[in-house]
């Protein structure tokens, strides 16, 4: 028996021999030389332009998520170039495919567990009170089963994360520090109350906090890391190229995982 084939749809965009159009715009009249890729960014997975304001905390995110030095996902790109100097783009796939729960994308799961505690439907209705039982109530689920809270803490960063406020300073600036930045904030104030120690609210935390502002679905967050993280990575295997550690990292490493096995010499 036949299956039914659905129709296959995009609406992104298409091009012809004289016209490529991207979510309804032109790209060489309209988008080209005249919106920065933050914004494109934004038009390809909204559908429309970011308002001025909206431009201003959008790429502010993405800058934020470009760098933060030999993390993981750097050394995982570097190492695979070195292996594979012909293959640039396999490097930068190495060190994204570390971006998850612990780096980068955390902001997913701060997303997640605010909109769980906060539907958007409910969030226009959330005063102070309820800002605040909420998130006692959030706070007490994770210390009972005893996870972290997304969005909290830092190994460098304290006892303040300098991104997360200055993130929350922009939000507010372009009248988008709303009701999730306030509950992202009274969580934070919670745990390190109920913890008994400096949690700050970290950069991923921020992100998560005002993208939930935007209305930007927890699903999507992620891949915001994700588009920031490939100009860091890029620029890193440059750098490889050009004055290498990864070897070094490699030998250092090898020599000092199995000096306690190797015979003495001599």
């Amino acid at each position: 028996m036949a299956r039914d084939r659905k129709p296959l749809r995009s609406d992104i965009a298409w091009s012809t021999a004289t016209r490529i159009v991207v979510r309804g715009k032109d790209l060489p009249d309209e988008l080209l030389g005249r919106v920065s890729f933050g914004d494109m960014a934004f038009l390809e997975v909204t559908g429309r332009l970011p308002t001025a304001a909206e431009s201003v905390l959008f790429n502010a995110i993405l800058v934020t998520l470009v760098e933060h030095g030999l993390t993981p996902s750097a050394l995982a790109a570097r190492l695979t170039y070195a292996g594979a100097p012909e293959s640039l783009q396999a490097a930068v796939a190495a060190g994204l495919c570390g971006l998850g729960t612990v780096f980068v994308g955390s902001m997913e799961g701060a997303a997640r567990m605010l909109y769980e505690a906060l539907p958007r439907a409910q969030a226009s209705a959330a005063d102070a009170p309820v800002l605040d039982g909420l998130a006692h109530q959030v706070v007490a689920a994770y210390r009972a089963r005893g996870a972290a809270i997304p969005g909290l803490g830092h190994p460098i960063h304290k006892p303040v994360d300098p991104r997360a406020l200055r993130l929350f300073e922009l939000a507010g600036a372009n009248g988008l520090a709303g009701c999730y930045v306030e509950l992202m904030k009274r969580i934070g104030a919670q745990a390190e109350r109920a913890a008994g120690r400096a949690l700050p609210i970290n950069a991923t935390g921020a992100i998560g906090a005002i993208c939930c502002e935007f209305g930007f679905s927890d699903r999507i967050v992620r891949g915001f890391g994700v588009m920031a993280r490939a100009v860091g990575l890029v620029a890193h295997l440059l750098e490889e190229g050009e004055r290498p550690l990864a070897l070094e990292l490699w030998h250092r490493a090898e020599e000092e995982a199995t000096a306690h096995v190797r015979p003495a010499e001599g």
